[in-house]
């Protein structure tokens, strides 16, 4: 079994992080030409389907290059931006877009910067180098935490005003002209005298000067991009079917390979019998790893077709045999014992004696799987001595040192080639790089003679994967004769995904910071506040699920306000707009959605609930209206939803996102969770795993608030709302709190 990864591990991976140029991809064309096909059935003839010699490239991803492909020579202006002779400007991003549109808000901080045209853009991933593209807020190289625009702020600034610099200082040095006579606009240098120049001109000249350490950036009030609804740049090749996902990757010798992994968490293989596999036409080879079986074969499906024919017997004597119910049973326990501090003001004993009032709420929230749309996936090859990867990956420092690992190399001798993902909601952001390392290991167990595309079917995610994790509340409130709130109590039992993993040194006096996000900087002026964590044990593996501990802590303690307003005879908006006077973001986002909703509807079962929570430092405000029917059913009809997350870069951006997290909140609330019946998950795929469907989506109005804050993220922030401003919709029309998720169809009438 991989052995656990320590922080040293880490730091070593960025001391010996690689800069190696991604190789080139020889991608399958069958998704490509099942897009032209599918695009001649629905419009009945296509124009430009055909790539002549020579024809442009509608990409706006630059393309990988080979001695026998070289497009124009482009030339590093500094680790984040190139200028090509063709007049072409490449911004590398170092984070991964996994949907949320990061390769267009990142690209467009540089092009503001070098004034340059939005069709002169183009992108393309960082290699696998911690030294040059760590991310800041986490020191390794990596994707999460809504943080990939909020760190390389000022970092894209600065590059792409060195880069203007530059440009500028090459064409005065071969017009003869002071730099501060050249002006730049829409990517052209420009000389009072007439003169006029691309940056492709300029380019190579450019490349070969110092960047400056300190180049002037532009003035807020002069930008012309950042703010505006500039189209996606990643949507030409997602159209079109451009877009290089791991699915196309083919590479010389390839085999495919799929796992079989024991049915309970923590089983390990006792025996096996590949007879019958091995006799699938295109099966290849059986190999024993340690997380389970791998069939290899020609295809994925003759190595899907070799797996269900294995017979494997399994060693469960490790493995957690528990169900969800003994799960909760057991936290229930926990949390009427100790448990570490992480909030403590004023004397919550003493308030409690002298309430008239005390109100105490249990919450319990269910296993969630990240269910993204494309399935986990990986390349791995070995050659002489190296390895190559091509995975959508999140984080890039952790899969090069786990697949070091396992193959016995050094870290520098693994190459990452980045590529999108259909998704993730932290999915691919994994401690030990999990589906990464199961394809490593299969190389090694095969001697590294071919290379190995691993591909985790829907149902090896569902009963196989990770999922956001279980916990407990204990919430308990007081109030005086008045109605005020005097006391308030939340204490937690969850269990930690990152105790025992590379980032265990991140839980800090019991407390995983993680699991009491959302409710340890709970804004509220109350006066006696303790927030508490206890972290159960557990044999099932768990990770960061899209806004993490907000999701669970921001229904808890929104719900809980709500009945704790009611019952002290307050209307709930009100109150929090007292409660938060000393927070001008979050009352901001609250003013802004109370205006935008306007007056409450009426009639039969309509209801309306509100929520307000701050998340990777971006503050969201939520109103929900719905409607229930007499038999308990219940739509949601409408969402406001005000966003301040600073200065927008790219406003249509931060509304999809805002609309998405909306709709990923409103599945998992209603209907998503994963139930373990003796250890064994119970759901498998999307027929009994329900994220929310079309249909079931309410129309969503999103403001931005304006603001001249430095950005922050957008990934997260519209998901921890949602969930308690439907409860809260829902109690008021029925009277009754909704303490454990999901909801379900109906609501008790």
């Amino acid at each position: 079994m991989l052995g656990t990864i320590t922080t040293e591990d880490i730091r070593r991976a960025i001391a010996a992080g690689t800069s190696s140029v991604a190789a080139p991809l020889k991608s399958s064309v069958d998704r490509r030409v099942f897009l032209k096909v599918a695009s001649l059935g629905a419009a009945g003839f296509a124009i430009g389907c055909s790539e002549e010699p020579g024809a442009p490239r509608k990409s706006k991803q630059a393309p990988a290059e080979t001695a026998e492909e070289a497009g124009p020579p482009t030339f590093p202006m500094n680790a984040f931006v190139r200028v090509g002779a063709d007049d072409s400007v490449t911004v590398v991003i170092k984070h991964l877009d996994k949907g949320q549109g990061v390769t267009t808000g990142l690209t467009t901080i540089v092009a503001e910067e070098m004034d340059a045209d939005w069709s002169q853009m183009r992108w393309e991933y960082a290699p696998a180098d911690a030294a040059t593209y760590a991310n800041t807020a986490f020191g390794v190289q990596g994707t999460g935490g809504s943080t990939s625009i909020a760190v390389s702020w000022e970092q894209l600034r600065k590059a792409g005003a060195a880069a203007k610099a530059m440009l500028v200082a090459a064409a005065a040095a071969a017009w003869e002209v002071a730099p501060a006579e050249i002006g730049v606009a829409s990517g052209k240098l420009i000389h009072a005298s007439g003169k006029e120049a691309s940056f492709g001109e300029f380019a190579e000249r450019a490349g070969a000067m110092e960047p400056p350490a300190e180049p002037t950036l532009k003035s807020p009030q002069n930008f012309k991009l950042i703010g505006s609804d500039l189209p996606r740049i990643d949507s030409p090749e997602k159209t079109t079917g451009e877009a290089q996902y791991t699915i196309d990757v083919e590479r010389p010798g390839m085999l495919h390979a799929v796992v079989a992994h024991p049915p309970k968490f923590g089983g390990k293989v006792a025996s096996f019998d590949a007879k019958a596999a091995k006799k699938v036409k295109g099966v290849v080879n059986v190999v024993e790893i340690p997380r389970g079986v791998a069939v290899l074969a020609k295809s994925f499906w003759a190595a899907k077709q070799g797996r269900d024919a294995l017979a494997v017997e399994w060693d469960f004597s490790e493995a957690e045999t528990r169900s969800t119910e003994q799960m909760f049973a057991d936290f229930k326990e926990l949390s009427k014992g100790e448990a570490a501090t992480a909030r403590s003001d004023g004397d919550v004993e003493a308030a409690f004696a002298d309430a008239d009032t005390i109100i105490q709420r249990t919450y319990e929230f269910p296993f969630l799987n990240h269910a993204q749309m494309e399935p986990l996936n990986a390349v791995v090859e070995m050659k002489d001595g190296a390895a190559e990867i091509w995975t959508a990956s999140q984080l890039p420092t952790v899969d090069q040192q786990v697949t070091a690992q396992i193959l016995g190399v050094a870290p520098e001798k693994v190459t990452i080639h980045t590529l999108s993902a259909g998704g993730s909601f932290g999915r691919r952001a994994v401690p030990d790089s999990d589906f990464v390392a199961e394809a490593a290991m299969i190389v090694k167990a095969t001697g590294g003679k071919t290379p190995v595309k691993l591909q985790w079917t829907r149902e090896d995610d569902m009963t196989s994967g990770r999922y956001r994790p279980i916990s407990y509340h204990v919430m308990k409130g007081a109030l005086n004769a008045e109605g005020d709130i005097t006391a308030w109590s939340h204490r937690i039992v969850a269990p930690s995904f990152i105790k025992g993993s590379a980032f265990e040194a991140l839980i800090q006096d019991g407390i995983d910071g993680t699991a009491v996000e959302g409710a340890r900087g709970l804004p509220y002026a109350i006066a006696n506040m303790n927030v508490d964590l206890s972290i159960a044990d557990m044999g099932v593996p768990l990770l960061w699920w899209r806004s993490v501990g907000h999701t669970q802590n921001g229904y808890a303690t929104e719900t809980f306000f709500d009945e704790l307003a009611v019952a002290g005879g307050k209307d709930p908006a009100e109150l929090r707009k007292t409660l938060l006077a000393e927070h001008p973001r979050h009352l901001g986002v609250l003013n802004k959605a109370l205006s935008m909703a306007g007056k409450a509807p009426s009639g039969a079962g309509a209801g309306r609930g509100v929520a307000v929570h701050e998340s990777f430092s971006s503050f969201v405000a939520q109103i929900a209206d719905v409607t229930v029917a007499d038999d308990g059913s219940y739509t949601v009809d409408k969402v406001y939803c005000a966003v301040d997350c600073g200065l927008a870069i790219n406003p249509d951006v931060v509304k999809a996102q805002m609309e998405g997290g909306i709709g990923f909140g409103l599945g998992a609330i209603m209907r998503e969770e994963i139930t373990l019946a003796e250890g064994e998950p119970q759901q498998s795929n999307y027929d009994a795993y329900l994220p929310l469907r079309m249909d079931e989506m309410p129309d969503v109005e999103v403001a931005i608030i304006p603001s001249s804050e430095a950005p922050t993220g957008v990934g997260e922030p519209g998901v921890p709302p949602i969930g308690p401003a439907v409860a809260n919709a829902l109690r008021d029309v029925t009277g009754r709190s909704i303490t454990k998720l999901p909801i379900g169809d109906s609501v008790a009438v």
